[in-house]
């Protein structure tokens, strides 16, 4: 069975996010060909999208490296973050379907009840699905992969502090879900704005001096089971 190249690069992708690729470490076709169980023409068509997407840099006498993004490169993705998403709240309260609402809804309804229980990490999940699914309503693909991507390079870049009130982070998620239902776009974009900005606030470099380093990868890893790879 040959493994689609997207698969691939979503694996290579999601571990570099993770830090099991290290920052500025090499990764060579015939190693990540040997770790994914895959040929070496996959891997090379994932390290040209990665590098379009800025995860990898090609460096002389050295090959594919992972990306090691600056400070200030870190910061204007927070950034722009800040400017698209509010952007897709309020294109969503004019294209929303009624599945985009019920699942939105949805995701506040058990976020708040989680929240009130304390639902720690499951919260961060249902908090990126909410987003994602927010962007997705703004019926615009091209937005929606933008702030895709967004959210996986802060992932990678940044480790978020648990929120000191989820309870009021989960409140802020439903005014703004009330406000797409109403179709008030520039409600929907200033409570998107205020909630990015509160959140911004949460978040801290992962390459800050002084910050803990993951362990990089070593060709003796155990190959992954592509197949079980999400898309």
């Amino acid at each position: 069975m040959r493994i689609p190249a997207h698969s691939v690069c979503t694996a290579i992708r999601d571990d570099i996010v993770a830090g099991v690729h290290e920052r500025g470490s090499r990764l060579t076709e015939e190693v990540l060909a040997r770790r994914y169980g895959v040929s070496r023409v996959p891997v090379r068509e994932a390290l040209r999208t990665l590098e379009a997407e800025g995860f990898v840099v090609t460096r002389r006498h050295a090959g594919a490296c992972v990306a090691e993004p600056t400070e200030q490169e870190a910061a204007d993705l927070l950034e722009m973050r800040g400017l698209l998403e509010p952007l897709g709240a309020s294109r969503a309260a004019q294209r929303r379907t009624e599945a985009h609402l019920k699942v939105l809804r949805g995701l506040v309804r058990i976020g708040q009840e989680r929240a009130r229980r304390g639902g720690g990490e499951d919260l961060r999940s249902l908090g990126g699905w909410f987003h994602e699914t927010l962007a997705q309503a703004s019926g615009s693909p091209a937005l929606t992969a933008t702030l895709t991507q967004l959210r996986h390079k802060i992932a990678w870049m940044y480790t978020v502090q648990a929120p000191a009130g989820p309870v009021e982070t989960w409140a802020e998620h439903g005014a703004i879900v009330d406000a797409v239902a109403r179709g008030d776009s520039e409600r929907a974009r200033a409570l998107t704005a205020l909630h990015n900005e509160r959140a911004a606030a949460a978040h801290r470099l992962r390459f800050a001096p002084g910050a803990d380093r993951p362990e990089r990868v070593r060709n003796s890893q155990p190959p992954v089971n592509m197949p079980s790879l999400r898309h």
